[in-house]
């Protein structure tokens, strides 16, 4: 046995000593919670003969983005690609329910939309077999070996667009990099969102050759998300007022709602017309995220599930969004934004979101997934980090006392956004250069 052959040996084995554990793990999940149910079937290769049919045109491209951060940032190079290619057919896949929802509005120039299949080889081939693409496109950095190593012996170019390594994920691929040495031959092209990302990728083992500084195709995205109509609609379902300010604390993970209840609870003695929206990361928290504002006393908090099943709202002070595809809109509305994951070490959130409605957006000291769009919102002074609830409280206080400072500094952020536009048109040239290389072999 070679040495690939042995370290592909490896990774298998260990993924089958991990079913043993998932596997009952995930079905008691799916038995209880419903949750996985409508997916599990795809990812484990059944395509419609509906969806297997749809897939017409040429050429075709295969364009993967795991959830929903990933399919933010699919959306315009998948616009451009169409507009450059009106006759190709172009699958996007997605590796969770919630990707799959947001793409459904949010990608409408796809041609079809599938799920990723799990990474076990018998798996990888029937799927592979059934779309037949002529390139594959991996955005941000969904590594899974068995998927890139059956392109490879097809002939099936692989690419990866709007590339990005967080420090973390780049210490797991260290550990290894003699594997993912391996696994980064069969990516043909890898387009980065920075040079950082770059050198971290180089590190990983892809030929520097093969890596482009591209940017961040996010930016695109966003700018042509803002629409006040957006805004109008998510405020009149949760019934906003017009003499109502909206503290919006989004991707809030647990830990961070309580630091939000408690700064809120504060900020309510001298801003009495402050309402607050908390926006879970997790929306299967939200009912733990509710019965946590009622324990603080906010009695009269409500979800956004519940308004969609017929409840009335009445002015609640707390509105707490656990439904897929609302937070962007929530946005729009905010007068402030705390950006969650960040009280805790998660890394961060996506801030760009809130900066492309020109709002000011909060953040705690945990942001090393988000290192170059924090540099940039707080060079603009659209971007404030604190490090605990006595800062959040102070800063947030500061900023509804001076709305002049929201509106200059927020706007700001806002123009750098829009001034890194441009990215999903040159990765999209990226793909179609690699498809005119045609198939490798």
């Amino acid at each position: 046995m070679d040495k690939d052959s042995f370290l592909y040996a490896g990774y298998n084995t260990l993924m089958g000593l991990g079913a043993l554990f998932l596997v009952p793990y995930y079905a008691v999940k799916i038995a209880l919670t419903g949750k996985y149910r409508k997916s599990v079937t795809r990812k484990m290769g059944y395509i419609p003969h509906d969806l297997a049919d749809s897939m017409r045109g040429h050429p075709r491209v295969w364009i993967h983005a795991v959830s929903v951060g990933e399919v933010t940032a699919a959306a315009p190079i998948v616009a451009s690609l169409r507009a450059a290619l009106p006759e190709s057919c172009i699958v996007l896949s997605t590796s969770t329910e919630t990707g799959q929802d947001m793409a459904v509005g949010l990608v409408p120039e796809a041609t079809t939309l599938i799920y990723y299949p799990l990474d076990i080889p018998a798996v990888v081939r029937k799927v592979i077999g059934l779309v037949r693409p002529d390139i594959f496109v991996i955005t941000e950095t969904e590594l899974w070996p068995n998927f890139i190593r059956e392109c490879t012996r097809l002939g099936i170019r692989v690419v990866m667009v709007n590339g990005r390594i967080s420090p973390r994920s780049f210490g797991r691929y260290s550990q290894t990099r003699l594997f993912w040495e391996r696994v980064l031959r069969g990516v043909e092209k890898v387009g980065v969102i920075s040079e950082v990302d770059a050198e971290r990728v180089r590190a990983m083992g892809a030929a520097p050759e093969k890596v482009h500084v591209l940017g961040n195709a996010k930016y695109d995205g966003l700018a042509s998300r803002v629409n006040p109509a957006l805004r109008e609609e998510i405020a009149h379902a949760i019934g906003a007022e017009e003499s109502s300010r909206y503290l919006v604390a989004g991707s809030t993970h647990e830990g961070e709602e309580e630091v939000i209840f408690g700064v809120y609870r504060r900020l309510l003695v001298d801003h009495p017309d402050l309402r607050l929206i908390v926006v879970p990361r997790h929306i299967e928290r939200g009912e733990a995220v509710l019965a946590l504002a009622r324990q603080k006393g906010f009695d009269d908090a409500v979800r956004m599930s519940e308004i969609r099943a017929g409840r009335k709202p009445l002015g609640e002070r707390v509105v707490i969004i656990d439904v897929i595809g609302e937070l962007f809109k929530v946005y729009g509305l905010a007068t402030v934004v705390f950006c969650g994951g960040s009280l805790v070490p998660k890394g961060g959130q996506n801030i760009l979101e809130a900066a492309a409605w020109g709002k000011v957006v909060l953040y705690g000291p945990s942001m090393d997934d988000f290192l170059d769009e924090k540099a940039m919102l707080e060079e603009a002074g659209a971007g404030i980090t604190v490090q605990n609830d006595e800062e959040l409280h102070g800063r947030i206080d500061w900023l509804l006392r001076n709305p002049e400072a929201i509106e200059e500094r927020g706007s700001r952020g806002r123009l750098r956004v829009m001034a890194n536009r441009g990215a999903s048109k040159r990765y999209a040239d990226l793909i179609i250069e690699t498809l005119s290389e045609g198939r490798l072999g």
